[in-house]
């Protein structure tokens, strides 16, 4: 486990570092920190507060923690699909955007809440069929 959490923080740093070369590059680097910013706060200030709450008020027991998962990755699909999805009306030239949008936005939303529910029923099956030592006074069959 030490190694593959050495090997996680070296591949970030490593990733930080060709993030930061690319920065050299940009034009308007204000434009770019003020976007990054707005990042930070759109995360700390909305979407993580609103998924800890929601998962606090929806789920109860065991499969909190999925469902705060799932609603993590569905608001980070949603934030990042905003742009295109609010994007109004037809457009002058039909290639710039020529994908169903919204449609593909709805299927992330239903793969999400698939594999939330597969991995819930997996950990009700597996705690139902744990095989363990038998409690202390129990009747051995």
């Amino acid at each position: 486990m030490k190694a593959l959490r050495a090997l996680a923080g070296v591949a970030g740093l490593a990733l930080m570092g060709v993030g930061a070369s690319l920065l050299v590059n940009v034009r308007e680097l204000t434009g770019v920190l003020v976007w990054l910013g707005g990042a930070v706060v759109l995360h700390d200030g909305l979407l993580a507060p609103l998924v800890l709450l929601v998962g606090m008020a929806l789920v109860r027991g065991g499969v909190r923690g999925p469902v705060r998962g799932a609603l993590t990755v569905a608001g980070t699909l949603t934030v990042v699909a905003l742009p295109v999805l609010l994007r109004p009306g037809p457009r002058a030239n039909s290639s710039v955007l020529p994908l169903n949008y919204w449609g593909n936005w709805l299927l992330a939303m239903v793969a999400v809440a698939m594999v939330t529910a597969v991995v819930v029923a997996g950990r009700r099956f597996t705690r139902g069929t744990t095989t363990g030592p038998a409690p202390k006074g129990a009747d051995p069959e």
